[in-house]
């Protein structure tokens, strides 16, 4: 029996409305004639010792928030192509789509994780549950390794911005091409850090009246860090660093979580959603932090970044994220400065 006063509740199981646990991570909400739909990286095969990375893009449906249908793979993987950028074993992460209301199709954007470089895999579709066909596989952005990444459409012109984490380096935010399948050349760059874990990557951008922001975090492999959110006056910046967005969260690890995408609600007036996984649910947030001082130490000498990525990396790459939780939080704005309280649960009904 549906419950009469569903909430949200962060960090706990979600499950869908057959009573499986919801898989979009690193997910994002498109909403379309009255129906949100929550997509992201299938984990349901992603055990320890599996090989598998992934198993394709999921895509959940839901009229209010709480319960959701699971509406299947709109991206599924290929298990028989080895070579397939969707191949089981590859890296996919992030996917985001965007609705190019020109063409009337939708463009999803999948990042692909190698041994070398990130590279893009960009695919199109007529409608948002599929089918997807890939039309650019081992695209470099601007010729750079593109990490963790959002992906934006002006509201007013149509105009695409592309936010990627130029890998170990800074954030770049790149005008995407007409069709919003590749990037058009001309590009910013922000937040130069010098190595991980303090390189910012999974850019989360929203706007907010004329202010832009963007919610990032460092460079920890699964290990949670200290959220940074910004804002500017414009996509190009310049940005100001605000600071950590999470002010209840004395262990440096932003309630044990990492922001994928921040999401306004169609029908409140400023109601913003910060979409997060919690992908080692069972790491406590103090090992979390403890680990993460110790990656924060200066590398040694001779350390280059890809020394550093292994130094971060090092026995975190096969955890069960097939059971990873979402932590939803709404923002909460003191002047221009977003914040995430914590909540144990909490109702969209709650705000006007």
């Amino acid at each position: 029996m549906p419950d009469p006063h569903p909430h949200i509740r962060p960090g706990r199981p979600w499950l869908d409305t057959k009573g499986e646990r919801i898989q979009a991570h690193g997910g994002s909400i498109l909403y379309a004639d009255g129906t949100f739909y929550w997509y992201g990286e299938n984990k349901e095969k992603t055990l320890p010792g599996s090989g598998i990375w992934h198993w394709g893009i999921r895509l959940y449906a839901s009229r209010d928030l709480y319960t959701w249908e699971d509406r299947g793979l709109i991206i599924p993987p290929r298990p028989d192509d080895p070579d397939s950028p969707l191949h089981p074993a590859k890296q996919v992460d992030r996917p985001h789509i965007i609705h190019d209301r020109r063409r009337e199709r939708f463009v999803c954007w999948l990042k692909i994780m190698g041994p070398e470089f990130q590279e893009s895999t960009v695919l199109v579709a007529d409608a948002i549950e599929g089918p997807y066909r890939i039309v650019r596989t081992g695209l470099r952005p601007l010729g750079m390794s593109a990490g963790d990444f959002d992906l934006v459409v002006d509201p007013h012109d149509g105009k695409g911005y592309h936010y990627f984490e130029r890998v170990h380096s800074e954030l770049v935010c790149a005008d995407l091409t007409g069709d919003y399948t590749d990037v058009s050349g001309y590009y910013s760059t922000h937040f130069p850090r010098p190595h991980p874990p303090f390189v910012r990557e999974a850019p989360a951008y929203f706007r907010r009246g004329a202010k832009h922001y963007l919610f990032t975090s460092g460079t920890s492999g699964y290990l949670t860090n200290p959220s940074e959110v910004a804002v500017a006056d414009s996509y190009h910046g310049p940005w100001t660093v605000l600071g950590n967005p999470h002010p209840g969260d004395a262990t440096g690890t932003s309630y044990r979580s990492q922001i994928s995408s921040v999401f306004k609600h169609p029908h409140k007036k400023d109601l913003y959603i910060a979409l997060a996984d919690r992908w080692l649910p069972g790491v406590p947030a103090e090992v979390s932090a403890k680990a993460l001082e110790h990656l924060a130490a200066p590398a040694p000498a001779a350390g280059t970044p890809t020394e550093a990525e292994a130094r971060l990396r090092a026995g975190l790459m096969d955890p069960d994220t097939s059971v990873a939780d979402y932590v939803w939080l709404p923002v909460r704005f003191d002047g221009d400065m977003p914040y995430l309280d914590w909540c144990d649960e909490w109702r969209i009904e709650d705000f006007d």
